[in-house]
């Protein structure tokens, strides 16, 4: 065999490899075997033209897969008040005879309720006190008030007579004795931001009023306020009338000591 035949026969064998290594791949969308163990390379993503057997040039476009995250939908609301209602117990396993279980407590040894007293405030007339600071974020304020007489009337008592002569003579009467002075006594206390002296944070008076004919029940002082706001300054600004004492005291949840 001559050189050019040899040439030609070589020649054949290239077109073959690459008619079956890369053209067919690429027309049927696999990916080219380049001849290597484990080794492939993938089809192009530009389009390629290929001729077929009548001549026509076809247009292969390889495929590609485009992952999409899942896409959760967003709850809207209608804005329709939902309404509740009732089941049959039985749908959660809950027997009509059978008394539903005690829920069970986080903390099993129970928190201390207890008070302690922090500051006090005791007089009998109008006035301002200084600045205090309570460093705790829950307080209550506890007072008393105390009269300095009868709301009635001092020395009051109900009187009788009868009339003696001839006209008249047996009639029956019947008077108050004593001073019909009124004493109304007040208890006004406000409870003021010393760090914003225009914020009145509450303002308290005794809730049934100081006379103590009106109470129903015991006595029910010591009066108590719960505010839930502290960690700042406070004042107080009190304002009586026609009483023998007051005392205020500021009273704080005795788990607080030692931790503020």
């Amino acid at each position: 065999m001559d050189k050019q035949a040899v040439m030609y026969a070589v020649g054949a064998m290239i077109i073959i490899l690459i008619v079956a290594l890369v053209i067919k791949p690429i027309a049927t969308g696999q990916p080219l075997n380049i001849g290597l163990p484990g080794a492939t390379t993938p089809h192009p993503t530009y389009p390629v033209t290929t001729p077929d057997n009548s001549g026509v040039t076809h247009v292969v476009v390889p495929a590609t897969s485009l992952s999409t995250p899942p896409q959760t939908p967003v709850p809207t609301w209608d804005k329709n008040v939902m309404k509740v209602v009732f089941v049959n117990p039985s749908s959660y396993g809950i027997s009509l005879n059978q008394s539903l279980p005690n829920g069970t407590r986080i903390d099993s040894a129970g928190r201390n309720t207890s008070r302690i007293t922090y500051a006090t405030v005791s007089g009998q007339y109008s006035a301002t006190t200084q600045v205090l600071h309570i460093p705790f974020p829950y307080w209550e304020l506890w007072y008393t008030a105390e009269p300095a007489g009868k709301m009635g009337g001092k020395d009051q008592k109900l009187g009788s007579s009868t009339v003696e002569g001839e006209e008249g003579s047996g009639i029956f009467h019947s008077f108050v004795q004593g001073s019909f002075s009124v004493i109304t006594p007040v208890f006004n206390l406000q409870v003021m931001d010393a760090d914003d002296p225009n914020r009145i944070v509450r303002t308290i008076t005794p809730p049934g009023g100081l006379d103590s004919t009106l109470w129903t029940g015991s006595d029910p002082r010591p009066w108590k306020e719960k505010f839930y706001e502290g960690q700042r300054n406070y004042y107080f600004v009190i304002n009586t009338q026609a009483l023998s004492s007051y005392t205020i005291e500021i009273q704080v949840p005795a788990d607080y000591i030692g931790k503020y």
